[in-house]
C-alpha cells in the first residue's frame, strides 16, 4: 500500500520532518514503514496497517505544523503511540501461540556473529521460558545469576526475530546516595555509571556501529526511570535493572507504560536495596502484588545460578550468613 502526504507550504519543513529529518526517520522506524520525503511531498509505503498508522501520525504532524509549532521527538513518539494504541489487533489464539513459539529453539539469537548465549542452570532456562510466554516478568536473584544479561538477550532476539520494533533499557539513579543533579556533565554522561551494566551486555550481542544507529533511529532508548512518566510503549522489550530500588509508586508508574505488543522485564537482587528504607521497595512490593495475576511471571534465582567466576557464590554466602547488608 502507498500513500502521499502533501506538506503545507505554510510552517518551516525542519518544524515538521526535524532536524535531519529525525521525525519522519522515527515514524519509520517505529511503525515499519518506507517513507521518502521531497519537495513537501512524503510518500508512505508498506502493509496496510501499518501505512494508515504512519498517515494519521503524518497528519497530526501537519497539524501541529500548520500553527507554527515545531514538533519535537517526544511529541512524535506519543502520536505513534496514540495512533498505534488506536488501531484494533486482531490475532487468534493459534496465531499468537505461534508467534510466541517462534525460533525460541536452542542459542538465542543476536547480532553479533559467532556470539552463543544459552541458559545454563534450570532456573536460567525456566526465565527464559517464562520471558516467552507472559509479558510482564519478575527476575530476582543475586549478582551473577545472569537475570540482566539474559534479559538483553532475549530483548535482542526478539528485535532480530522482527517480534518487536524497539528496546528500551531503564534504571533508577539510587546508588551510593548520588543524584542525577550532582553529577557533572550532560543527561546522557550523567546516567551513562547507572547504566553501564545493560550497555556492558548490549556489546556482547552488538557491535559498536550497530548500537549507534539502533540509538540514532530509535530502535535501543537508554533512559533513567524519571524519563518514563507519561510514555506509552508499543511493540517494544522494556527491561529495568536495579528494580529493587525503585519504590512501590515508581514501580506503578513504569508498569502502566506497557502497551500493545510490549514485554517487560524488571530485574534486581532484594539483598542490595539503596533506598533510604528498605521496606519500601517497589520490587518487593510488586512479587507480592502479582503473585497470582495471569500473564505475569515471577523468577527467583538463587546462589547456584551464579555464572561469574567461582568465588562469586562463595562471596554472596558470605554475606547471606548472617542476613541481608543495606
Amino acid at each position: 500500500m502507498e500513500i502521499t502526504v502533501r506538506i503545507p507550504v505554510v510552517g518551516d519543513w525542519l518544524h515538521f520532518a526535524g532536524p535531519a529529518d529525525a521525525n519522519l526517520k522515527l515514524v519509520r522506524e517505529s511503525v515499519g514503514v518506507n517513507i521518502a520525503a521531497r519537495d513537501g511531498v512524503v510518500q508512505v509505503q508498506g502493509a496496510e496497517e501499518p501505512v494508515c498508522i504512519a498517515k494519521a501520525v503524518l497528519d497530526r504532524m501537519v497539524e501541529l505544523t500548520a500553527k507554527g509549532h515545531q514538533c519535537q521527538m517526544g511529541e512524535v513518539k506519543d502520536l505513534i503511540a496514540d495512533e498505534t494504541a488506536g488501531q484494533a489487533i486482531h490475532i487468534t489464539a493459534h496465531d499468537e501461540e505461534v508467534v510466541r513459539n517462534v525460533s525460541w529453539e536452542g542459542d538465542l539469537q543476536v547480532y553479533s556473529a559467532g556470539r552463543r548465549i544459552r541458559p545454563r542452570t534450570d532456573n536460567q532456562r525456566t526465565y527464559i521460558e517464562a520471558i516467552r510466554k507472559n509479558d510482564l516478568v519478575f527476575g530476582s536473584g543475586p549478582a551473577g545469576t545472569g537475570k540482566t544479561y539474559l534479559a538483553v538477550a532475549c530483548a535482542v532476539h526478539l528485535l532480530k526475530q522482527d517480534q518487536v520494533r524497539k528496546i528500551m533499557l531503564v534504571r533508577p539513579a539510587v546508588e551510593a546516595g548520588e543524584k542525577l543533579g550532582f553529577l557533572p556533565g550532560d543527561l546522557e554522561a550523567k546516567i551513562h555509571p547507572y547504566l553501564r551494566p545493560l550497555l556492558d551486555a548490549l556489546h556482547d550481542m552488538l557491535d559498536f556501529d550497530t548500537i549507534r544507529r539502533f540509538i540514532e533511529t530509535d530502535i535501543l532508548e537508554i533512559a533513567p526511570l524519571a524519563y518514563m512518566r507519561g510514555r506509552t510503549l508499543n511493540h517494544a522489550v522494556v527491561i529495568l535493572d536495579e528494580a529493587q530500588n525503585t519504590t512501590a509508586s515508581q514501580m506503578k508508574m513504569f508498569l502502566t507504560r506497557l502497551g500493545h505488543g510490549s514485554k517487560m522485564i524488571i530485574t534486581g537482587d532484594t539483598t542490595q536495596i539503596d533506598l533510604n528504607n528498605p521496606a519500601h521497595s517497589g520490587l518487593v512490593d510488586a512479587a507480592r502484588r502479582f503473585k497470582d495475576v495471569p500473564g505475569t511471571s515471577i523468577i527467583r534465582l538463587q546462589n547456584t545460578d551464579v555464572v561469574r567466576h567461582p568465588l562469586v557464590q562463595q562471596i554472596i554466602e558470605a554475606y547471606h550468613s548472617d542476613g541481608p547488608h543495606h
